[in-house]
C-alpha cells in the first residue's frame, strides 16, 4: 500500500498552518468522501485531473481542501459514462453550461457507437445463421418508380471511401441541379459492381432533376428508366457497412424465393436529411428494379 492513502498519524504534518490544517482533508478522508479509491486519486494527480492542494514538504503527505469534492464526485460520474479520462478533463475545464453541452455531445456519440455495434451485430447473427430470421428484421415493399433524367458522377470506390464520396458527389451534383430547377427527387447510389474488401464497384451519384429544365445541360447525365422496385427502408445505423450488406441480403432473399427477377443492380435511396437524422431514423431505401 502507498504510504500516501493512509491518513497522517496524529501529530504528524503540522507544518501545516493551524487554521487552513483544520480546513484539509487528508488524502484518505477525501478518497472516501469524495467516492473514489485511493488508486483512482493517485491517477487522476498524475493526471493533472485532481492534484492536492498541498503536500506537506517534510512528509509527503497530500492533503485536499474540502470544496473540491464536488469535483471529485463529478468526476467519479463522468467516468461511470466510461467517459476518457481526456474528455472529462475537457469537461473540468469548461464552465457549467458548455461543459453541460460537452457531456451530451459526448453521449450522443457513444449513442450513435451502440447503435451501429448492435446493428452489426444483428448483420453477423444473420450472416453466420444463414439469414435466418432475415425476414423479421426488414419489410420488403414494391413500388413504380418513373423514368427520371439524373445527373451522374461515378467512379471506383472502396468500402471506406463511400462516406466521403456519396456526400461530396451529391452535393457536386446538387449544385449543378440548382441552375436546372434544383434537385427532382430523392438522390439514388447505384452499384454497379460488388463494393467490399475485394471490389470497387463502380460506383455511380445520381440526383434526379426536371428534364423540362435541362436546357443547356452539359454536365453528364443520363435517362433511368421507368421500373418497378422491391425496397426495403432503413435507418441511419442500419447503412454502415458491413451491416447494410444484411438489407441487400433480404431484398435479394426476397425476389428468389419469389422467383421475381432482379433486373438491374442495387442502389440505396436517400430521402432524408442525414445531418438531422439520428442514428434510428429510416433515412434510405436499399432497392433492386425487378421484373414481373
Amino acid at each position: 500500500m502507498n504510504h500516501e492513502d493512509l491518513d497522517p498519524a496524529p501529530g504528524a504534518g503540522r507544518s501545516v498552518a493551524g487554521a487552513e490544517e483544520e480546513r484539509l482533508l487528508t488524502t484518505g478522508e477525501f478518497a472516501r468522501r469524495g467516492l473514489l479509491s485511493p488508486k483512482a486519486l493517485r491517477l487522476y494527480d498524475r493526471q493533472g485531473l485532481l492534484p492536492p492542494d498541498r503536500i506537506d514538504p517534510d512528509s509527503g503527505y497530500r492533503y485536499y481542501r474540502p470544496e473540491r469534492l464536488a469535483t471529485a464526485r463529478l468526476i467519479v460520474r463522468l467516468r461511470g459514462l466510461d467517459m476518457p479520462l481526456a474528455t472529462v478533463a475537457e469537461v473540468l475545464a469548461l464552465p457549467g453550461p458548455a461543459a453541460a453541452e460537452r457531456i451530451a455531445a459526448y453521449w450522443a456519440a457513444v449513442e450513435r457507437r451502440t447503435a451501429s455495434q448492435r446493428t452489426l451485430a444483428e448483420h453477423l447473427r444473420v450472416q453466420l445463421s444463414g439469414l435466418k430470421g432475415i425476414d423479421e428484421m426488414y419489410r420488403i415493399e414494391l413500388r413504380e418508380v418513373p423514368e427520371q433524367l439524373v445527373l451522374t458522377e461515378r467512379r471506383r470506390a472502396r468500402p471506406e471511401e463511400l462516406d466521403r464520396f456519396i456526400p461530396e458527389a451529391t452535393a457536386r451534383l446538387e449544385a449543378v441541379a440548382a441552375a436546372h430547377g434544383g434537385v427532382a427527387a430523392a438522390p439514388f447510389v447505384v452499384y454497379h459492381g460488388d463494393v467490399n474488401e475485394d471490389a470497387d464497384g463502380p460506383v455511380e451519384v445520381c440526383v434526379p432533376i426536371d428534364p423540362a429544365r435541362a436546357e443547356g445541360l452539359t454536365a453528364a447525365h443520363r435517362t433511368e428508366p421507368a421500373h418497378r422496385e422491391a425496397y426495403t427502408t432503413i435507418t441511419k445505423a442500419q447503412v454502415e457497412y458491413p451491416q447494410i450488406l444484411s438489407a441487400y441480403d433480404a431484398v435479394c432473399d426476397w425476389t428468389e424465393r419469389g422467383g421475381t427477377p432482379r433486373l438491374g443492380p442495387g442502389r440505396e435511396v436517400y430521402f432524408a436529411d442525414w445531418a438531422a437524422a439520428g442514428p434510428s431514423d429510416p433515412v434510405c431505401d436499399v432497392a433492386f428494379p425487378i421484373g414481373g
